[in-house]
């Protein structure tokens, strides 16, 4: 199959699966196309799948991936006077490392609306259907929803990034209380400690709770990058931490900050 072929036959796949996503006329082009695929892998509930199914839709999404171009964390360059932290504006989908953050929400299964612009969901498009029974499984057996401040982790399947750490921000409705700076540097001290015991080298943090979460981006950064030099300081196995953002604005806060 080429990837027109797989596109189209992991529609009709998701749509036999979920008949009340039947489209009255199938899209034609292949933007079009590639639209209501994601819409659908966004909305599947966490459910078994067979094996053809996976097969296919792997081929396409790594094929996908290499298409946009897969970079190599170790090739980033390192920010002036600190060879261990790297600043880098990218999708984060694309980056090959030990791992990656995701920004999640309570119910760790990833975003449900179709095609949104979080982290959340191009992070589970992109690593296919598996991630969100992956992290369903976590969910059942912990029995309760996620906490703010804490991080769990799962294979990052057809991402280049081996791992995905999983945090949930905390959600900013007025003011920033001091409550809330702490859970956020929880977030990023959660994940380090985890990618430390798992004894990964690498691991990238997006911009977590500064989305629809709306955690001051200035502030947030601040938070991410003490906490993370702080770790540092101590003895660990990680030798490169890379913040990665992606609107310009946030490039331009963390260019200030690390300076």
């Amino acid at each position: 199959m080429n990837q027109n072929e797989r596109r189209r036959w992991l529609i009709h796949a998701l749509l036999e699966e979920m008949p009340q996503y039947q489209y009255p006329v199938f899209p034609y082009t292949a933007d079009r196309q590639w639209r209501l695929l994601r819409s659908l892998m966004n909305v599947r509930p966490p459910m078994p799948v067979f094996e053809e199914f996976l097969q296919i839709q792997d081929a396409f999404l790594k094929e996908m991936t290499e298409e946009k171009g897969i970079v190599d964390a170790d090739s980033l360059p390192p920010c002036a006077g600190n060879p261990r932290l790297v600043l880098w504006q990218g999708d984060i989908t694309t980056l090959r490392c030990d791992a990656i953050v995701n920004a999640a929400n309570s119910q760790m299964l990833g975003c449900f609306s179709r095609c949104h612009g979080c982290i959340d969901n191009i992070i589970h498009t992109m690593s296919g259907v598996q991630l969100r029974l992956a992290c369903h499984e976590i969910m059942q057996k912990q029995g309760h929803e996620e906490p703010t401040g804490q991080a769990k982790i799962t294979p990052g399947f057809n991402l280049p990034a081996k791992y995905v750490l999983h945090t949930v921000g905390p959600i900013i409705n007025d003011e920033v209380t001091p409550e809330a700076e702490a859970l956020l540097a929880s977030c990023y001290r959660s994940c380090l400690e985890l990618a430390e015991q798992l004894n990964l080298q690498s691991i990238a943090f997006c911009c977590i709770s500064t989305g629809v979460f709306s955690f001051p981006p200035d502030l947030a950064a601040e938070i991410a990058i003490r906490t993370v030099k702080e770790f540092l300081q101590k003895e660990t196995g990680i030798q490169r931490v890379i913040f990665n953002v992606f609107k310009d604005s946030d490039l331009e806060i963390y260019r200030r900050l690390l300076a």
